[in-house]
């Protein structure tokens, strides 16, 4: 099955979550500043031409004109574009000034619930106007009285409160119709595992679940209480296996573009990195110049086999790669492996590991080998076990230098590419453990 033709069967039914559909969290906050309708049409068409059904539209409050100006953007970008691709309001608890009141979150739904290109999903037959949340579970009470006023179809993340909270909203015959987990990072030296989304699932009972996909996590940002990382290395491709088992009813790709927590899968857009110098909290040092655009790669592949349960024929064979440009021990960092506000406190180089990671999406397994070579370093072989991605790491311990990532199958190279080089010590010896992403094709425009 060609991809193109798999989403153009499935673009109305996006628009009615009660089909399997993939959105992306866009941090509103972050384009406030000079971002255009044609700009929300590039990123839209950008995501779209990855499969992705929409936008998760994350706002926190005050609700001010530009916030407005932007959502109203966000809005007439996607139906100008006339391509099925909708978005949704997820209401930021922690991320503003406060909480949200109910009287804007009613006041916004009735204005753009209606609206042709606000994601709907059913219940009872009735399509009604999708909404999710960041945390807010102390506030769950509210929205008996906002679905009083204005009926929606509610999956929130109130992931901090706690299964206690949740359960007792869906005993009581309340407010949520889903629930999405922001639990989709591991604790310490592991990887990511299935059981928190089990665990949700088997609290939800017949309620729908929304299951949350990230790339990366690291923020280093110590005006705002934020320096941490979690393990990222394989998770991008593990994520999406996981996919598979878990069988969610929709995924949520964390982020588009929150720049500053280093999950961003879009564009760099340089007024939306955190630049707070005054309130020592920049973050362009780790952001500039590391486009994690390849990233995308491989979702049209990843979203068709989730959508479909089958895997779709590969018409076009590309490798991914991503890795941190020097040694997880170069430089200095206040930085701490987990959340010490709720997690025990690590280093965060017990957390990740010095290696490049890579996915070769492969149409032939035959006699086929993905070959890396760090530096001058002597060339590692990997064999390709199967047709669709084939996802491996390799050590780079004291090597260093440009890395090339090669298909190479009956001994002839059909496909190679050459990733930014490893060095010793950081240009401005800060310690960056954000993630250099890179990949062949290469299609994308950088920073």
């Amino acid at each position: 099955m060609k991809l193109s033709a798999f989403f153009a069967a499935l673009t109305a039914l996006a628009g009615e979550a009660t089909a399997k559909a993939v959105f992306a969290h866009f941090m509103v906050g972050n384009v406030y500043q000079s971002y255009t309708v044609d700009k929300w049409k590039s990123d839209i068409q950008l995501a779209q031409a990855s499969g992705i059904d929409g936008f998760v539209l994350n706002i926190a409050p005050p609700l001010n004109d530009d916030m407005r100006t932007q959502i109203a953007a966000a809005f007439i970008a996607a139906n100008d574009l006339a391509s099925e691709f909708k978005h949704f309001f997820s209401f930021d608890y922690l991320g503003g000034s406060g909480a949200w009141g109910s009287a804007d979150i009613v006041s916004l739904m009735k204005e753009y619930g209606p609206n042709y290109a606000y994601q709907k999903a059913s219940r009872g037959g009735t399509n009604l106007p999708f909404v999710s949340t960041f945390e807010g579970g102390n506030y769950a009470s509210d929205w008996t009285t906002i679905k009083s006023q204005v009926d929606v179809y509610l999956v929130p993340d109130w992931t901090g409160s706690g299964a206690d909270v949740v359960k007792a909203n869906i005993n009581a015959g309340a407010s949520i119709d889903g629930f999405f987990s922001w639990d989709m990072w591991p604790e310490g030296a592991n990887d990511m595992s299935t059981t928190p989304d089990k665990t949700w699932q088997g609290v939800l009972g017949d309620k729908d679940y929304m299951m949350g996909v990230s790339p990366w996590f690291f923020t280093d940002l110590a005006g705002y209480g934020k320096q941490r990382l979690w393990r990222g290395d394989d998770l991008w491709a593990q994520r999406w296996d996981q996919v598979m088992e878990v069988n969610p009813e929709w995924v949520e790709i964390v982020t588009w573009n929150d720049y500053g927590e280093s999950h961003y899968i879009g564009p760099i857009w340089e007024a939306g990195i955190p630049q707070d110098t005054a309130n020592n909290a920049d973050a362009r040092w780790y952001v500039e110049g590391m486009s994690h655009q390849h990233w995308r790669d491989l979702l049209p592949y990843y979203i068709a086999r989730y959508k479909t349960g089958v895997s779709p024929t590969v018409t076009q064979e590309k490798i991914s790669w991503w890795y941190r440009l020097s040694p997880k021990a170069a430089g200095t960092t206040d930085v701490t492996g987990n959340d010490c506000s709720y997690q025990t406190c690590l280093d965060p180089n017990a957390i990740v590991q010095d290696e490049v990671f890579f996915t070769a999406l492969i149409s032939d397994a035959t006699n086929t080998n993905v070959v890396v070579q760090i530096g001058n370093n002597a060339a590692v072989s990997h064999p390709v076990t199967k047709v669709g991605p084939n996802h491996f790491s390799q050590p780079f311990n004291g090597q260093l230098g440009k890395v090339t990532f090669s298909i190479v199958r009956n001994g002839q190279t059909v496909l190679s590419g050459t990733g930014d080089a490893i060095v010793a010590e950081p240009a401005n010896g800060e310690r960056n453990y954000n993630a250099y992403v890179g990949g062949v094709p290469d299609t994308y425009a950088e920073l």
